[in-house]
């Protein structure tokens, strides 16, 4: 099972879940610096704005994160049940287990949960935190530009995590629109005589 589309803030800052808060501080430090250089460097156009903020978003949440124990241990586990949901629920998808609407419902639920703490209010969060806003030079303008570029990339994640999912390609009814239209007029034909 791919666990595309659950936002890995290890993998965002190229570590791995043993990493200690000094290694989160020093691959958020240099990493940050990259991108702000990388950003000098270049003419700044709508769609590069947008993607810097979103990587610089998702830099700040990563080190917000992975830094302090207790969110780092929550964060973990959630996301770790919310994969075991998905995968209860695939599993029950395919053997038409009774409870499956259930399973569903609750891997749902989960779901959203899961992305909108930890990809929109976090990355939110993270922005006012003195130690992001301090190597990220993070402000109110920066806040106001992400509120709907995380909105908007929280979104395109639940794509993809629905688009692996059964009962996931829906075919489109066929309407014939002209036995409608002959239903109808026999219908109202019937009543109005």
């Amino acid at each position: 099972m791919s666990d595309e589309g659950y936002v890995d803030y290890f993998k965002i800052l190229h570590l791995d879940e043993a990493a200690k808060p000094g290694e989160v501080r020093k691959n958020y430090k240099r990493m940050m610096k990259e991108l702000v250089m990388e950003i000098a460097s270049v003419q700044i156009t709508e769609e590069r704005r947008q993607h810097y903020l979103l990587e610089m978003a998702k830099l700040n949440a990563a080190f917000y994160v992975l830094r302090d124990n207790e969110r780092r241990e929550a964060y973990w586990e959630d996301r770790k049940t919310v994969i075991r949901l998905e995968e209860e629920w695939r599993k029950a998808a395919e053997t038409n287990a009774p409870d499956n609407d259930a399973r569903h419902r609750r891997f749902d639920a989960r779901l959203r949960d899961f992305l909108s703490d930890y990809v929109e209010d976090l990355m939110l969060a993270a922005g006012r935190d003195a130690e992001c806003v301090e190597a990220s030079h993070w402000d109110a303008a920066h806040a106001r530009h992400a509120s709907r570029l995380l909105r908007q990339y929280r979104q395109s994640l639940n794509q993809k995590i629905l688009e692996r999912l059964p009962y996931y390609e829906v075919t489109t009814p066929a309407i014939d629109w002209r036995e409608r239209a002959q239903t109808v007029a026999s219908i109202l034909s019937e009543g109005g005589g």
